[in-house]
């Protein structure tokens, strides 16, 4: 018998899907039901790679984590990577198809249909329930006739649907009103509740509200949710970083994060943001840029381009002047590949410009060619100097996901990968990066490198100690299964639980250790 589902869609953007899909995800584990996240078609940099080197949206794994099951890459079967305007990589089933303009997509969309059914019905022959994610709005009227994500996917599943709203930009009650107006009739008819998002303030203030809005619309509204400050989820979008919180700790160390224009996987750092003593900031400009005592150039899915615009903006230059004057530099991925000499497109695989001369950090070059590398990885620091000087030996894990071969020399390679999930290594494994003769400079592949908490603190601790300075103790180390256990504690204290196991057709199973 199929599973159960249950659908998350938005007036908008960024209302908190994704984060409310996580939420459903633990509540119900914690009520003993097996929980799969679902999302047809995702847009996003940020992606993750399966145990089996398939690629999918990063916020899918996230959910999958608050599940408490493996990330498959049935959880989001259509990933799209933004380029350049309206033009991106298709990723299906976790590999790339190709890279087509948004009217070249629409002529894709049957055989996209069919790994979103697919994958669905898989999910529902494994799983208790799927929650899924919708994407953007289900009103948006020029994309219904081709849209394989909202209304089609909840209808395909007879999935009823919660309908968020955010009322902290304004407007939710027009945005809520004039969504279901806009929506088919068969449509409406599976909207079963309502959610306001990210209030602030006296709920008693909204009563009369909400009594109109049930009114207005018949249908109920299961929750209001206050705006949280203190439970940490990664983020999908990159417009979260607009948003990024100002440190409330006193820091010591300042961190930069560039924040490219394609810029990729940017919730590697988030375990730096809430590391006591740390400051960690995102700048577009030379004059946000500031003296700070690391610089992160981060991942992105085009990686000349954003090195172009660099280059425009005076990065490159400020960053190498940074570099001159004592401040440590570390590449992620593509981050990586703008550290050396130079990197090459002679395919045009990423962009228009055959090639563009990096920073020359690193004596290295990238090339790009062949196919995407994908696979999770497992390894140790393999050259514990500079900025790994206390970090002999220690255990890195996380993933890799990039184009491009690079080669160099006059570096030593930090990193021993010793286990690809899905590939072997070769003998002991894998030499992987390059740290320069001074150990201030540094790029690996490696995704997830901060979120390896004894690695990020030898790092941490030895800029600390150039700087001559002191870290605070870390008592407790982020535990990202405690953040979804706060999240999820955090809405059922605000959503009307037992309307939503009455609409997902399970029932209430009620655990003693939670209300």
């Amino acid at each position: 018998m199929a599973g159960k589902a249950l659908m998350v869609q938005g007036t908008a953007s960024h209302v908190g899907k994704s984060v409310l899909v996580s939420a459903f995800c633990r509540i119900f584990r914690q009520d003993g039901y097996s929980v799969a996240p679902f999302k047809a078609q995702n847009m996003s940099n940020n992606s993750y790679v399966t145990a089996d080197g398939l690629e999918i949206g990063r916020a899918q794994a996230v959910q999958a984590e608050a599940a408490g099951v493996e990330a498959r890459v049935e959880m989001n079967p259509v990933l799209l990577k933004p380029e350049a305007d309206h033009i991106s990589q298709v990723v299906v089933m976790g590999k790339p198809l190709l890279t087509a303009k948004a009217r070249d997509y629409f002529g894709l969309k049957p055989q996209l249909w069919e790994a979103v059914h697919t994958s669905l019905d898989s999910l529902r022959e494994d799983f208790d329930i799927v929650v899924i994610e919708g994407a953007g709005s289900p009103a948006e009227i020029n994309l219904k006739k081709n849209e394989i994500v909202n209304m089609r996917v909840a209808l395909y599943a007879n999935a009823p649907v919660l309908l968020c709203g955010d009322i902290d930009r304004g407007g939710v009650f027009a945005a809520l009103v004039g969504t279901l107006e806009l929506l088919e009739p068969e449509e409406r008819a599976i909207v079963k509740g309502m959610i306001i998002n990210k209030f602030r303030g006296d709920p008693s203030l909204l009563t009369d509200g909400i009594t109109w809005l049930e009114d207005r619309t018949g249908i109920p509204v299961a929750g209001l949710i206050h705006h949280y400050r203190d439970i940490h989820i990664p983020e999908e979008d990159s417009v979260a970083l607009d948003d990024a919180p100002i440190a409330t700790h006193q820091s010591v160390l300042d961190v930069a994060v560039l924040q490219l224009p394609h810029i990729a996987n940017f919730d590697d750092f988030d375990p730096i943001s809430r590391h006591p003593g740390v400051e960690l900031r995102y700048v577009d400009s030379p004059a946000q840029l500031g003296r700070p005592d690391l610089v992160i150039i981060p991942g992105t899915k085009t990686t000349i381009p954003d090195l172009a615009w660099m280059n425009e903006r005076g990065l490159t230059q400020a960053v190498k002047d940074l570099h001159a004057g004592g401040a440590a530099v570390i590449g992620i991925c593509g981050g990586y590949q703008m550290l050396g000499t130079k990197v090459s497109d002679p395919e045009h695989i990423e962009s228009s410009i055959t090639e563009l001369d990096g920073l020359g950090l690193l004596n290295l070059t990238t090339i790009f060619e062949g196919s995407k590398e994908t696979h999770r990885i497992k390894g140790r620091v393999s050259e514990a100097t500079g900025l790994l000087a206390g970090a002999a030996g220690m255990p890195v894990t996380g993933y890799e996901i990039h184009m491009g071969r690079t080669i160099g020399e006059g570096f030593s390679p930090p990193f021993l990968i010793q286990d690809r999930a899905d590939v072997p290594v070769s003998g002991d494994g894998d030499l992987e990066g390059a740290i320069d003769a001074s150990g201030s400079v540094m790029g690996t592949y490696i995704h997830g490198l901060f979120l390896n908490p004894e690695l990020r603190g030898a790092m941490l601790a030895e800029l600390a100690r150039r700087k001559g300075v002191s870290l605070p103790d870390v008592t407790t180390e982020n535990n990202l299964d405690r953040e979804y256990d706060k999240l999820a504690d955090w809405i059922r204290s605000s959503i009307d639980m037992d309307l939503i196991y009455q609409m997902s057709g399970l029932s209430r199973k009620y655990n003693a250790a939670r209300p």
